[in-house]
């Protein structure tokens, strides 16, 4: 589990794992010490049998794992007393894992000769993790970029106003252009997410709610009919659109930079 800021930048974790390691005792030989595996009497090392079954089609061939020795070509007669023969014990261990940045919430880390040891002393396999990201509390993660909601005022919207957004990269000063509309969008290049296995990265994008005050006093519903005697809007005549927009619309909007 990693939060955002992790999973933005990489991190490093310690991981604890248990897993199978070679017992020290056999080197994974699986034999007692002084002994040695035999070779097994059925399939002389092989670790198959064949048998052949005659069918319309002729003679054919077929080969199974040898049900004496499972398919090891040996037979262990003294199994060494630390690990039962199987040649590897059961352990835990601490491995450190560098986590790349720009990892999402379902990405997969496969690190190569980390998982168990084979039967026998075989070769290790892999050892693969999966990531989990936390919510942040105010960041929505859409690919590389962040979204957020500030909601103003409708004076600080007219007027113009300076707000401290406390991004991953710290304190960033948001100007809020005088005239900034409900659900207009305003970019911080550069300010998202790494991309992985990239250079460069997303941006964070806020998305402004204007507050419309559900409740004046008398001093300030006075000011407002007045400011609104002088720009004209006493009756506003309002402008009507459709409701919804269909796909093409949008889609053309968008190429139309509205």
């Amino acid at each position: 589990e990693l939060d955002l800021r992790e999973a933005a930048f990489g991190t490093t974790r310690e991981l604890v794992v248990d897993t199978a390691i070679l017992c020290e005792v056999c080197t994974g030989s699986g034999a007692a010490a002084g002994t040695h595996p035999d070779t097994c009497d059925v399939c002389h090392g092989r670790g198959e049998v064949s048998q052949v079954t005659r069918s319309f089609l002729g003679q054919v061939m077929t080969s199974r794992p040898c049900p004496q020795c499972g398919g090891f070509g040996s037979i262990i007669r003294n199994p060494c007393q630390e690990c039962s023969g199987d040649g590897r014990v059961r352990t835990r261990r601490t491995i450190k894992v560098r986590i790349p940045a720009g990892v999402e919430d379902g990405t997969h880390i496969q690190l190569a000769g980390e998982g168990e040891i084979g039967p026998g002393g075989g070769p290790p396999g892999d050892l693969f993790l999966e990531i989990v990201e936390r919510p942040h509390e105010i960041f929505e993660r859409r690919g590389d970029d962040l979204h957020c909601t500030v909601q103003i005022p409708m004076t600080a919207a007219a007027l113009g106003t300076i707000l401290t957004l406390e991004s991953l990269d710290g304190s960033e000063e948001l100007d809020v252009r005088p005239g900034t509309q409900s659900g207009q969008t305003i970019p911080l290049y550069g300010k998202g997410i790494q991309r992985l296995n990239e250079t460069g990265r997303g941006d964070l994008l806020i998305h402004v709610n204007v507050e419309t005050p559900a409740r004046l006093d008398q001093a300030q519903e006075e000011l407002l009919r007045e400011l609104a005697r002088l720009r004209g809007e006493e009756r506003p005549p309002g402008k009507f659109a459709p409701g919804q927009q269909g796909f093409f619309s949008r889609l053309r909007d968008a190429f139309n930079g509205r």
